[in-house]
């Protein structure tokens, strides 16, 4: 299994795929099933059902998981830069 180099917190763009050329920060790793959550990007519609009676159900959006071979991380100045540049912290 390949490490993922991605983690909780950096800046990614996405290069293949619907949202391409959108950047956002990542808020997920999947390491195991090698996908990132990555926040505005690939954005779902879920249907929920009322709780209680009298009260309305609602559709809530929020971001779905994406492979990390689709994303590109990102310096703190919004350049591109490869795995092997990423700074060591």
């Amino acid at each position: 299994m390949v490490k993922l180099l991605i983690k909780k917190g950096d800046m990614v763009a996405v290069i293949a795929g619907k949202d391409k050329g959108k950047t956002g920060k990542v808020l997920q790793t999947f390491p195991k099933l090698n996908r990132v959550v990555v926040e505005g990007v690939n954005s779902s519609k879920r249907h929920l059902r009322a709780r209680r009676s009298g009260e309305k159900g609602q559709v809530v959006e929020f971001s779905m998981p994406i492979h990390a071979s689709n994303v590109m991380l990102l310096d703190a100045s919004g350049k591109k830069i490869r795995h092997d540049d990423r700074p060591k912290a």
